[in-house]
């Protein structure tokens, strides 16, 4: 039977031109702005819900998301996106928020600058309330909003012609560092010698403001077919049957391909190869973001409508949901690779026990953490095409792309050298995208077709598949003298690592290596288990299992100060580490040691708020840089002198909105002396630069000493009088490779278990209603290479923080996530940001770039836990479980609450 899909013609005007295309039964306006069209700043985010403001237009003179309009409806309607606004405008709004470093990733930028537009055409001088307000539909899941509403606010003064959009690069340019070449393309721009330390604009920040910076799904390719994946209806079941036919009749499908298409290994993953990127017949699925089967069409909705016809017939069986019950010995086999207990971590130091019972004052709880989604704005997307060569090129936003070749090549089938690899701009991932996700399934449609395809997942498939923050529960016990010093900890910790390894491991084993945060403790005894479960997986989410550690430490903490008679600062602070003292693990610090540092520039404003009665919370934290545990890692740094006088910077780390690019071409600069502007990162597969995922805030630590090494010696041959012209083709490595750390369990006598630690302390001050007023963050950043980036990861950082304290969870039914919308997911709004008040504290690490450490998991490690001793100041009460929804705190954000519901109405 040949089935049709419906079309029909749909006219209206988009950005001043009447257009007229072809629309499919099913679609959106976004989908033809984005599909016929060619249109690309409105971005997909979170379509069909209409929650996160990255495909806004004004349709009509309003601004609305288009991702809720039928495609039908369009008819007649009056389309402007970002491309229509007259270019000053848009230019000025460009420049406003560049000058105020009001993006990171870049993918919600383009809604929010024509969210500002409508504002302020609306209302010329809006207050700060009111433009947190105006971006309720928006979600930035990196800047923590501040400084976008800190880009509104300065492009309303533009407007008004209170500055000069000149003025803007003029004068501000004094904080960010004199820009020489006065470039106007959003690169990094310096005089000579002055680029470290000096606030530099973003790498490409004018594309990404103007909505110009593509993303894997605004590529396109000639002949590109769409490709679209069937996922698991069941955490658990066994897959009886896979009936393609009545996909492979539809018109415009090319392929429907199983677990049988795959030509080489179909088991992949990071550390273990337990993840099928099928699940065959006569298997069992193991979470319900396994992929069944995968589809190429003619078109996106083609391809999308194929997928649903795909039918599957399963024995569906009982899931595995607990970690304690996994552990069971009658309990069923997870994952067919690896028994239940994915990894046992023990830290024993001195006799905790022993130490426990001579203590003037104990305390013991039980503290729990919940699963959370990282919610990055950019659904994960892939684009493979194959070479004339009989090679292949994918197009990855992956945070390690040299693990993407290697797996998408042994998938395949074929030598790694046959895969190119190139990293296109990444929106968010926060560790999220560390594992594949659907390159493999893209590289494998498009060697099967003979044709480039692209692959996109929708928000509903992104959040069943790719792997979450680990809930963690943890028992912990902890002493200390009269004093008020620690004398011993003693702690369990049980993970849920879901169906797959990912790097749980390695989150459990960091957990266990901070259990006793930054303080003094001699008597240790830590156990940590990673366990599997049929629930999504769990791997990388910034932090990488130490804020759960943190929350529970700091909770002990609170409690023994208050046994001890002793406030949250003055318990910290007799207890916190210095160099030549010993860390969880065994390893004594030896250098740059910041805590202190970070604690004395809090006292002020945590005394204040105590003496103005205000409910005050205070925690520290570190974090490590660094895999480390006795991983050897490299950084690898490639400069190739262009023709044109630019620089390429080739690395292997990715640039997801963290700032890493600019910090590298920053430091090239500064050892140069050449300007910023004219270094060109990029990371692909030019060279075989592979150096690992880009976590662990290792890229800066280690990535940056690459940078460095690489400029000296381009530097050595400009300082022997060499001109860039007569330069032009040269090649200068940087590689640096770090060996000489230990495993846990090492010796103490030489034990070194990272090479680097981040330290913060956070204050966390309520009003009398127990709203969350302020925050005050400090943050030992080694060496701040670009203060104001710094900042915004910080401001980021502490967003994600007081929604996992108060409001976010992931929960899940029967495996199923129960609810897939930003708003019940508990992701916190604009107006729900507190004033931040940030201090970078610069305590030089001699083993990083000009003694830089790193940045971006710490900035959320001690929030939950400052949150918490806020709220038992407000109320006496002691919350150990998070998010912490029952407090007066979290009744009073904006966000919604997860409706109980059976899991198939979430997702269907």
């Amino acid at each position: 039977m040949t089935v049709v899909q419906e079309v029909r013609s749909v006219s209206f005007v988009l950005n001043g031109a009447p257009r007229t295309v072809e629309a499919r039964a099913g679609e959106m306006l976004l989908d033809l702005l984005r599909g016929p069209l060619g249109v690309t700043s409105p971005k997909r985010g979170c379509q069909p819900l209409g929650q996160c403001g990255a495909c806004l237009a004004i349709v009509n003179g309003e601004p609305r998301v288009t991702c809720t309009i039928a495609a039908e409806s369009a008819e007649g309607l009056s389309v402007v996106t970002l491309e229509g606004l007259p270019e000053a405008e848009r230019d000025l709004l460009a420049r406003a928020f560049v000058a105020a470093d009001a993006l990171q990733c870049g993918y919600c930028t383009p809604g929010v600058v024509l969210r500002a537009k409508c504002l302020l055409d609306a209302n010329p001088d809006p207050s700060r309330a009111e433009v947190a307000a105006a971006l309720d539909e928006h979600l930035c899941r990196c800047t923590g909003y501040v400084k976008i509403v800190d880009g509104i606010l300065l492009a309303a003064r533009m407007r008004r012609g209170e500055v000069a959009p000149a003025a803007v690069d003029g004068a501000d340019s004094v904080r960010r560092g004199d820009s020489r070449d006065g470039s106007a393309d959003g690169a990094p721009s310096a005089q000579t010698g002055r680029a470290v330390g000096v606030s530099l604009p973003r790498y490409q920040a004018l594309e990404m403001a103007r909505g110009t910076r593509a993303f894997v799904d605004d590529l396109t390719r000639p002949g590109m077919r769409f490709g679209a994946v069937v996922l698991s209806a069941h955490a658990r079941a066994r897959v009886k049957r896979i009936q393609t036919a009545r996909a492979r009749e539809l018109p415009g499908v090319v392929a429907v391909l199983t677990a049988a298409d795959v030509p080489g290994e179909r088991w992949y993953g990071l550390i273990e190869r337990d993840w099928p990127g099928f699940v065959a017949e006569g298997e069992e699925t193991r979470c319900v973001g396994d992929v069944i089967a995968a589809v190429a069409a003619e078109s996106e909705s083609a391809a999308r409508h194929a997928a649903e016809r795909v039918e599957v017939e399963y024995e569906v069986l009982e899931p595995v949901l607990d970690p304690e019950s996994a552990l069971a010995p009658a309990a069923p086999r997870v994952n067919p690779r690896h028994e239940n207990l994915l990894s046992r971590t023990v830290i024993q130091r001195g006799d905790a026990v022993a130490a426990l019972a001579a203590s003037a004052y104990v305390v013991s709880g039980t503290w729990k953490t919940q699963r959370i989604e990282h919610y990055f704005l950019e659904p994960e997307a892939a684009l493979a095409e194959p070479l004339p060569d009989g090679a292949l090129k994918l197009y990855t936003q992956g945070q390690g792309i040299f693990d993407d070749r290697a797996q998408v090549a042994r998938f395949l089938g074929i030598p790694e050298e046959r895969v190119f690899v190139e990293l296109k701009a990444s929106g968010g991932a926060f560790g999220g995208k560390e594992d594949m996700s659907i390159q493999a399934h893209a590289a494998l449609l498009a060697w099967k077709t003979g044709r480039p395809v692209k692959l996109t997942l929708d928000r509903k498939q992104s959040i069943r598949m790719h792997p979450k923050r680990h809930p963690i529960t943890i028992a912990l016990t902890a002493g200390c003298d009269a004093a008020g010093r620690l004398t011993a900890v003693r702690a369990r910790m049980i993970g849920d690592s879901g169906a797959y390894a990912s790097v749980g491991a390695k989150v459990l084993e960091r957990a266990a290596g901070h259990a006793c945060g930054p303080y003094r403790v001699p008597n240790v005894s830590v156990e940590s288990l990673a366990v599997y479960t049929n629930n999504p997986p769990c791997g990388a989410m910034r932090g990488f299992g130490v804020p759960q550690a943190a929350f529970a430490i700091e909770g002990a903490l609170d409690l023994l100060a208050k046994q001890a008679g002793l406030d949250g600062w003055e318990i910290r602070w007799r207890n916190a580490i210095e160099a030549g003292d010993t860390l969880t693990t065994g390893q004594r610090l030896r250098k740059s040691v910041g805590i202190r540092k970070t604690l004395l520039a809090v006292k002020e404003g945590y005394y204040r708020a105590l003496r103005a009665g205000k409910p005050v919370g205070i925690a520290c934290g570190l974090k490590n840089s660094g895999l480390g545990n006795g991983a050897e890692e490299w950084g690898k740094v490639r400069l190739v002198v262009e023709r044109d006088g630019t620089i390429s910077l080739h690395n292997g780390y990715t640039e997801m909105g963290q700032g890493l690019w600019t910090v590298l071409a920053q430091i090239a600069a500064e050892v140069t002396g050449l300007p910023a502007a004219r270094f060109r990162p990029r990371t692909d597969a030019t060279f075989a630069l592979g150096c690992g995922q880009t976590t662990g805030s290792r890229a800066t630590l280690i990535g940056g000493r690459a940078a460095e090494s690489a400029a000296a010696k381009l530097r050595a041959d400009l300082d022997r009088g060499e001109s860039l012209e007569a330069l032009a083709g040269r090649v200068y490595a940087g590689d640096v490779r770090i060996d000489d750390t230990t495993p846990v369990g090492a010796p103490e006598v030489r034990a070194k278990t990272h090479t680097s630690y981040g330290f913060a302390t956070q204050v966390c001050v309520l009003d009398a209603a127990g709203r969350v007023e302020r925050v005050i963050a400090a943050h030992d950043v080694g060496r701040a290479i670009n203060p104001a980036l710094c900042e915004s990861q910080i401001q980021g950082a502490i967003h994600m923080g007081l929604g996992y304290a108060l409001s976010e969870e992931l929960p899940c039914v029967e495996g199923m996530p129960v609810s897939f919308s930003r708003y019940q997911l508990g992701i916190l709004k604009a107006r729900d940001m507190p004033e931040v008040e940030v201090f970078l504290v610069e305590e030089h690490e001699p083993e990083g770039p000009f003694g830089a450490k790193g940045l971006g998991e710490i900035g959320l490690v001690p929030t939950a836990a400052a949150v918490a001793g806020a709220l038992e100041a407000l109320d006496g009460v002691r919350r150990t479980t998070l998010p912490m929804k029952d407090s007066p705190a979290a009744r009073a954000l904006s966000v919604g609450r997860i409706r109980t519901q059976h899991p198939r109405a979430a997702w269907r």
